[in-house]
């Protein structure tokens, strides 16, 4: 096992040094100058000229990456360009949040999907099978904007019972953290559970019909303990993976929800960086959601060998 994971992780550096040189490239191509927008429409040429110097924004592009990957192997991620601040301590300050957010919209999705894959695939060609697909496909079609302005709308301007948004640290008030969390939360997790409902049915339906599950059943065995222990546990693995492969999306789909709902995370951070042409903090936050997205699935890989015990890594 531990092989394996250094194997992966060995594999997974040409990975990420591609990420680098893509990241780097696509913040250079971003129109605007940031020295520019620092001093402003009506500063001399001369000024903009210094100041592009003292950034290091006229030196070659290959010696302006050369440089920001060389930083990178000391663990430093550069200055921002807007505030001269270093880029690691304020990534560290805005990842719990989005982490808090990830994790309770991952929760929801859980708690929604998989149920209701099983029971669609228990009540196949049902009223309840053909609810669970409208809603589950709806859940993936809605965008998260659309749907984030509209829970608004309903719960906190006509029903007034959540705040519209904001964000206050769990330490310091834990029932306001978690009512301001469950809008969006909601918001970023429908999709993944739609997509999780639809791939646990799709499992399910496929375990449910094999040779021991009917066996169980013929032993007498109650049907939740058919049903969870026998059919579920073998068609998780489908599921798993698409969990996997959905976490990165719910990065992404921070980057709108935490607009939303005005909520001080990665996604803000992407966003004014981009705004600011701030290219040290956009290339970090790119390059750290491409490194979560990397260990997510090395971490899928080793959830295959938990659920199944015939599945070994040598």
């Amino acid at each position: 096992m531990t092989l394996f994971v250094l194997r992966r992780l060995i594999g997974g550096l040409p990975t990420l040094v591609l990420v680098t040189l893509l990241v780097f490239a696509l913040t250079r191509v971003l129109p605007g100058d940031p020295a520019l927008l620092l001093l402003g429409e009506e500063a001399t040429p001369e000024l903009v000229a210094k100041l592009r110097d003292e950034l290091g924004l006229n030196r070659p592009l290959y010696v302006q990456y050369a440089s920001w990957a060389a930083s990178l192997l000391h663990g430093d991620f550069g200055r921002s360009l807007r505030d001269h601040a270093p880029v690691g301590p304020i990534l560290w300050q805005k990842l719990p949040t989005t982490l808090e957010l990830s994790f309770f919209a991952l929760l929801i999705a859980l708690l929604l999907g998989i149920p209701a894959g099983v029971v669609a695939a228990l009540r196949r060609g049902s009223a309840a099978d053909a609810g669970v697909t409208v809603v589950a496909l709806s859940g993936i079609s809605v965008p998260n904007f659309f749907l984030g302005i509209l829970l608004v709308y309903l719960f906190s301007i006509r029903l007034g019972w959540i705040p519209p948004s904001g964000y206050v640290e769990p330490w310091v008030d834990l029932r306001k953290n978690l009512l301001l969390m469950l809008l969006p939360a909601f918001t970023l997790g429908t999709a993944l559970a739609g997509a999780i409902a639809r791939f646990t049915r799709n499992s399910m339906l496929e375990v449910l019909s094999q040779d021991y599950v009917r066996t169980a059943r013929a032993k007498g065995l109650a049907g939740p303990v058919v049903v969870y222990k026998h059919a579920l546990r073998n068609a998780a693995i489908p599921v798993v993976t698409v969990i996997g492969l959905q976490l990165g999306g719910l990065l992404g789909g921070a980057v709108i929800t935490e607009q939303v709902f005005s909520i001080p995370g990665f996604g803000r951070l992407v966003v004014d960086s981009v705004f600011n042409r701030d290219f040290p903090v956009l290339q970090a936050v790119v390059l750290f959601s491409a490194l979560a997205v990397f260990l997510v699935n090395v971490l899928v890989d080793l959830l295959y060998a938990a659920i199944d015990p015939r599945i070994r890594y040598g």
